[in-house]
């Protein structure tokens, strides 16, 4: 089974998610956990590979705070164990777009939810809205 993360960001009330090239939809910041990483290694090392150099954040302030299995959105065979980590703090300095991340956005329930993965729509954002998060 493959392991991924993706971890939650706030601001305002707001969640950031982030446009890959490559995807239809936004996902969360993050992606596949590497052999010999823990899921929480593997969230940091996410957040630094797509948020750019320029982002500022504490590695002391991530938090678990669920985890599911489901089916990979590209591939119906393909099942995946999902970690998220809630940033407890505020994300500081500059996101910058990549070569795999085309653009950001701070998403809030007045967006359509047909911009968003299958695992933001039907797990993460609910979770968000359950715990007054994002509105």
């Amino acid at each position: 089974m493959l392991k991924v993360v993706g971890t939650i960001f706030l601001k305002d009330n707001k969640l950031l998610i982030d446009k890959p090239r490559t995807k239809p939809t936004h996902q969360m910041i993050g992606g596949k956990v590497e052999e010999k990483e823990t899921p929480l290694q593997a969230a940091i090392r996410e957040c630094y590979e797509e948020l750019g150099p320029k982002a500022i954040f504490d590695e002391s302030k991530f938090e678990q705070v669920m985890d599911f299995d489901e089916i990979a959105t590209s591939d119906p065979n393909l099942k995946i164990h999902f970690y998220v980590f809630k940033y407890n703090g505020n994300l500081e300095g500059t996101l910058e777009t990549s070569e795999e991340i085309e653009s950001f956005l701070w998403y809030d329930t007045s967006i359509k939810e047909d911009i968003l993965s299958n695992t933001l729509k039907h797990k993460v954002i609910p979770y968000c809205i359950e715990n007054n998060l994002i509105k």
